[in-house]
């Protein structure tokens, strides 16, 4: 079984490893940028940063300078590995370690931006819905939850994958990360949210679900 406590050995040796997955998460990642209106946000929140990637490249690209970036990690190595990639953004940015699971630390209304890449597919159903039903509390009214996971393939390369890929997660999860394809568009009315875009991008036959929500 995966836990919490699995998750954070696991990525903790896998490190700034974690990277090299950009080849087929790129794609994905590129159609949430392109769907999130990033720019119109004053408080980004993510779970899961890793190594810091994508809050540089939205810090960089796409955010005002005014802009506040907050993020967690389980892993004790990725959040050293996000404080030093993000410290050139000084006290705009903060980077904390996550004890507690999937949550949002922060206040009712407070954030424009909730992200999370390449994570939810790793936790346990009730985790998704927990964390989703904060992310709506969190939200200010106009604000945005940003999602990418693994999915199931829509192609016929796609779906062998997929196939290979619920084959390893069976025989051990620790082959494929904890993750596993799941749909994530059926929790977001259960957490209050409403979908705004929603779409699967297939990259190298390996197929991610896109999903943008907000405020129901």
């Amino acid at each position: 079984m995966f836990t919490h406590q699995t998750a954070k050995a696991f990525y903790d040796r896998f490190g700034s490893w974690v990277d090299t997955q950009a080849f087929y998460e790129d794609p994905a990642i590129d159609e949430l940028v392109a769907h999130a209106d990033f720019h119109a946000a004053q408080h980004v929140f993510e779970l899961g940063l890793g190594t810091g990637r994508l809050a540089e490249r939205l810090l960089r690209e796409h955010l005002s300078d005014e802009a506040r970036y907050t993020g967690i990690d389980i892993s004790t190595t990725m959040v050293s590995l996000a404080r030093a990639r993000l410290a050139k953004y000084g006290s705009r940015v903060e980077v904390m370690p996550s004890d507690a699971g999937p949550v949002c630390p922060l206040a009712a209304s407070s954030v424009d931006r909730i992200v999370s890449t390449y994570v939810l597919d790793l936790l346990p159903e009730p985790d998704i819905s927990d964390f989703l039903k904060d992310c709506a509390r969190a939200l200010s009214p106009e604000g945005r939850v940003c999602l990418v996971g693994i999915t199931y393939g829509e192609t016929l390369g796609s779906r062998l994958v997929t196939k290979a890929w619920q084959a390893l997660f069976r025989a051990s999860p620790h082959l494929v990360g904890g993750c596993r394809p799941i749909r994530l568009q059926p929790f977001i009315a259960e957490a209050g949210l409403r979908v705004l875009h929603c779409r699967v991008v297939s990259s190298f036959a390996i197929a991610s679900e896109v999903l943008v929500a907000a405020p129901a």
